[in-house]
């Protein structure tokens, strides 16, 4: 008998709000993480993993405001309770009995945990060089892509035995279209951390130590960034008109309507940011909209692909669409 097999079975709805508070931590801890970085407080805690020498927790310093070391340290605190999340999803898949497939996602989540501990403590030893912060962010993008996958593979019931198969809810093309709109949305996040990298949000203030910067006219990286969106949204909406004359289902049609609705969104809140010079408020909210964007291009990609059990008086028609 597993040791993990002594625990509660979980039903498969408990399955779904775990994982579900697994896409809401990692989204929520690179909200939080620009939070620390527009508020200057990106060095409260000056070194890792201790937050001073020889303390894991803050103590008084007269060159570091008390203020951005709580806020630093809190968001460090909050990496316990993803981990916290991730750890759960692993049991919970386990302790059901999951197949292959959700049980590799699911430990995708404290990997990539743990991998984002350690790009953070690289990003704080190096005094929050641009590029570092880049990484971090990109990285939670991609945690956030895995968690929305594993969130809609979870929720598959009945979809984990032998008699399981993929099937296929769109053409081919389109589904290829969906992935070259996804390669434009991590094209619009580069471009968008470049953004960052040459903005006044640096992550601290000090006077001795300045952080550096991106050395690159930001007007010029905010247009380029900008062109992606559109050319981002401009995929979004092709493909709309793709599944409209090919026929969709419900549920892509409502997260087709959520995605486009959201970049439009997005787009609204860098235009405000662009002409009132880049307030702090708002860079927490795009970076905010930036994970949504992303968790909602996930759920896109997802709905396009499902897994049904093959009927003994129908074996036919699921295979015929399978992938």
């Amino acid at each position: 008998m597993r040791l993990v097999d002594l625990l509660p079975l979980p039903s498969l709805r408990v399955q779904r709000i775990i994982a579900f508070l697994v896409v809401l931590s990692q989204a929520g801890i690179s909200v939080t993480g620009a939070v620390v970085r527009v508020t200057s407080s990106g060095l409260g805690c000056p070194t890792w993993p201790t937050c001073f020498p020889g303390s894991f927790t803050p103590v008084a310093h007269a060159a570091v405001p008390f203020w951005h070391q709580a806020l630093e340290f809190s968001n460090r605190m909050l990496t316990f309770a993803v981990t916290l999340c991730a750890a759960l999803v692993v049991l919970a898949v386990l302790r059901a009995r999951r197949r292959r497939e959700i049980v590799t996602y699911a430990w995708l989540m404290p990997g990539g945990t743990v991998l984002q501990a350690v790009i953070g403590g690289i990003t704080v030893r190096t005094g929050l060089l641009w590029w570092t912060v880049s990484i971090h962010l990109l990285v939670s993008m991609l945690m956030v892509w895995l968690s929305v996958l594993l969130f809609t593979k979870v929720g598959e019931p009945s979809s984990d035995d032998a008699a399981g198969v993929s099937v296929v809810l769109v053409p081919s093309p389109l589904r290829w279209l969906t992935a070259l709109s996804a390669v434009a949305l991590t094209a619009t996040l580069v471009a968008g951390t470049f953004v960052t990298g040459a903005g006044p949000h640096a992550g601290d203030q000090s006077v001795t130590k300045p952080v550096a910067r991106l050395k690159i006219e930001i007007v010029t990286l905010v247009h380029a960034h900008a062109e992606m969106v559109v050319a981002y949204l401009a995929l979004i909406i092709g493909l709309g008109f793709g599944l409209a004359a090919v026929g969709m289902t419900r549920a892509l049609r409502n997260r087709l309507i959520v995605v486009i609705a959201l970049v439009c969104a997005q787009g609204l809140i860098g235009i405000v940011q662009y002409f009132t010079h880049v307030p702090a408020a708002l860079v927490a909210a795009h970076v905010g909209g930036a994970a949504a964007c992303t968790a909602a291009t996930a759920a896109l990609w997802a709905a396009m692909r499902t897994r049904e059990q093959i009927t003994a008086d129908a074996p036919h028609n699921s295979v015929a669409h399978a992938a």
